[in-house]
């Protein structure tokens, strides 16, 4: 153990204020309205911004008609393929092969997808922008569009980057032969539909030009990826680019991408020489900032009598844009999840005339433990084993395929202590046997399981004479608590009580940098003390597989005559290493198995076949829970200090709460109804009629 490991671990056994449910030290703000947000700098001679889409999926602009548009009052500027400026395309994450920045919008005719940019409107006033925007006239050459997976799919090929770090094709033993072996087989599709974000919080940046510097007020997770690209895009040294998000109205993942619209705000801003605010609608959103892909699952599992896993292959499709690529990685934790010495992945693309895909909570875990965990469920019901128990005889005791021991792994624990807590053992085996007077009962179960990640980071620390400390980083909160965290290590490390602890976050000029001793002796003659400190990994090189682990238990009612389910309780335990704040860890975790039962019972941006268009792009249409749709959560944090995942000894809490949720709910559905569904979401049509509903 390193001596950074040793201080951190001895820190955590200190009675401390890291791990206590302190409440959000940001909280007063945000209730009384003084958490600003992207758009809600007060700049003077600001200019609004207005974007206007395609109405086709596939085809060019024949023509603009701006005349009509420019009469409208306040109108400043219009920017169009014709006169827009010329933009260079950024990688906003090469070791991802991310290129959301690749294609920059308005510098061709060329129409991808409904809903693409195609002109931007700046006038003195929102109002004035919008109309104008309204009163464009566009002709288009239109072209049938591609928007059917299963239809385009002879077109299916291999991604040209990895997935999540592994081969589009990968091979571990003889899956072949183990199968053949098999005393039992289990051989189904899984699909998952295309599921949009949503956050409260619309994606939006206010920018300022000041000369040759350039300074972004962004709606983003991604400060240093915002000010890489503006400069890449305008052509100007970084340290000209400034980019400032204190709060962030939510993003799950949509808003660690930059967006067109970003370098659209930029442009226009240089265009009329004011500052510019772009706030896009919820329309456009769902059209220009990503989503989850669809995908198509296989997965064959082969065992012995015994419940022994002989092989596991986990392969299929999953969509992508026609002009870039992304892919969602859903074989990644199938890679790892279950002892098995014979395994397969394999993952394919095909291109749609739909905006590029993009990270969305748990990405690739979301989409492929839904596949592997309802198989592993159809397994245990064919091998008459209890799906608990199935999964402790195939746990992995090291990472099957990094063959690596686990940093920490408290997955046996997450069974026994969500099982004894739900109630597991007063679960009937056989499907549609319990009742709750006329509703038809289930209980199911999946596990979960995230990777911890790591990033480069830097840190700075400011103590004033007066007994107080400020502590800065670039790094974001998007309402998960990391103001409330920070200053809880802050504290604790400093040794100073909460109150004086104040936490700057997410402003690219808040990275430690390099000083002379000189200058820090000048500064503490003014009577400040500053310290660095870097971390730096180097994962090639790691000796641990780190990864969080949990386990979901979902009871459901369903209704015999209608076909409605309703998820009346469940219980979630999760092991992600120390607890930083034990309020905020389990809220996050309970809003993760909220966004599982959307995505088991309603989540499902459906799109017309014959226009390529989006028919549910608002949330009126695209359904989440609501209150009424959310039962009591039991969650459980297992606290444990995982010396090798970080210095702090945390894992993570934002991702894998979602993870397994919509499968344990399922699996539910199944007990309940002995009706398999095996496409999401499990809406009533894929009920009535069938099994116990028959």
């Amino acid at each position: 153990m390193s001596a950074n490991q040793q201080s951190s671990k001895a820190m955590n056994q200190n009675k401390g204020v890291v791990g206590q449910p302190i409440n959000r030290v940001d909280g007063r703000l945000k209730v009384t309205g003084g958490a600003r947000y992207a758009v809600e700098y007060p700049i003077e001679n600001m200019a609004y911004a207005a974007l206007i889409g395609s109405t086709i999926a596939n085809g060019r602009i024949k023509s603009i008609d701006t005349s009509e548009a420019r009469r409208v009052p306040g109108v400043l500027h219009i920017m169009t393929h014709e006169n827009a400026p010329k933009l260079k395309p950024v990688m906003t994450n090469p070791a991802e092969g991310d290129a959301a920045g690749k294609r920059v919008p308005l510098q061709s005719p060329n129409v991808y997808y409904s809903g693409q940019y195609i002109a931007l409107v700046v006038a003195e006033t929102l109002e004035q922008a919008r109309r104008a925007a309204d009163l464009l006239r566009v002709t288009y050459d239109e072209q049938p569009p591609a928007t059917d997976m299963d239809k385009e799919r002879g077109r299916a090929y291999i991604p040209k980057q990895k997935v999540a770090g592994k081969p589009a094709d990968t091979t571990r033993g003889n899956p072949d032969a183990g199968l053949s072996a098999a005393a039992v087989k289990v051989d189904e599709i899984y699909r998952t539909p295309t599921e949009h974000h949503n956050p409260m919080e619309p994606h939006a940046t206010t920018a300022v030009w000041e000369g040759e510097r350039l300074t972004v007020y962004d709606a983003t997770q991604y400060t240093y990826g915002v000010r890489h690209a503006m400069a890449a895009t305008f052509g100007i040294p970084e340290e000209n680019v400034r980019v400032i998000c204190k709060f962030t109205g939510g993003g799950f993942g949509c808003k660690g991408t930059v967006w067109s619209h970003v370098s659209l705000a930029a442009a226009a801003a240089r265009e009329v020489k004011r500052p510019v605010r772009l706030a896009t609608t919820r329309q456009q959103m769902f059209a220009n900032m990503g989503h989850r892909a669809e995908t198509e699952q296989r997965v064959v599992l082969g065992a012995t009598s015994d419940g022994k896993l002989t092989a596991i292959i986990h392969e299929g499709l999953s969509h992508n844009s026609t002009y870039d690529e992304f892919v969602e990685p859903f074989s990644k934790p199938t890679h790892m999840m279950y002892a098995c010495e014979n395994f397969r992945a394999s993952q394919r693309l095909v291109s749609l005339n739909v905006g590029t895909p993009t990270y969305m909570r748990a990405p690739g875990e979301t989409s492929g433990m839904f596949a592997l965990e309802s198989a592993l469920d159809e397994l245990a019901y064919k091998l008459n084993i209890d799906p608990v128990h199935l999964r402790l005889i195939n746990h992995a005791d090291t990472d099957p395929d990094e063959k690596l021991p686990w940093s920490t792994k408290l997955l046996k624990e997450c069974y026994k202590t969500g099982a004894e807590r739900f109630g597991w053992s007063r679960r009937k085996p056989t499907p549609a046997s319990m009742r709750d007077g006329r509703y038809l009962v289930g209980m199911g179960m999946a596990s979960a399981v995230y990777p911890v990640n790591h990033f480069p980071s830097s840190a700075r620390v400011i103590i004033k004479q007066d007994g107080t400390a400020i502590a800065e980083s670039s790094t974001h909160d998007l309402g998960t608590g990391a103001y409330t965290v920070l200053t809880q290590v802050a504290a604790d490390t400093l040794g100073l009580p909460v109150e004086r602890v104040r936490v700057r976050l997410a402003h690219s000029d808040n990275a430690a940098k390099g000083e002379t001793y000189q200058a820090i002796l000048t500064r503490a003659g003014l009577k400040e003390v500053e310290g660095d400190f870097d971390m730096q990994f180097n994962d090639r090189q790691k000796t641990h597989s780190s990864h969080s682990f949990g386990a979901h238990f979902a009871e459901v009612r369903v209704d015999p005559d209608f076909g409605e389910v309703r998820v009346t309780r469940a219980t979630s335990v999760f092991d992600i290493g120390r607890v930083m704040n034990m309020k905020l860890a389990e809220s996050q975790m309970r809003g993760g198995v909220v966004m599982g039962i959307g995505m088991a019972l309603m989540e499902e941006t459906v799109i017309d076949k014959n226009s390529g268009r989006i028919v549910n792009r608002d949330l009126a249409e695209y359904h989440v829970p609501v209150h009424a749709d959310v039962p009591p959560i039991d969650i459980v944090l297992l606290d444990n200090f995982d010396e090798y995942a970080s210095p702090i000894g945390a894992k993570g809490a934002g991702e894998i709460g979602i993870v397994g949720a919509a499968a344990a709910v399922a699996n539910a559905i199944y007990h309940a109804t002995n009706v398999r569904v095996r496409d999401l979401p499990i809406t009533p049509d894929k009920l009535i009629g069938k099994g116990a509903l028959a």
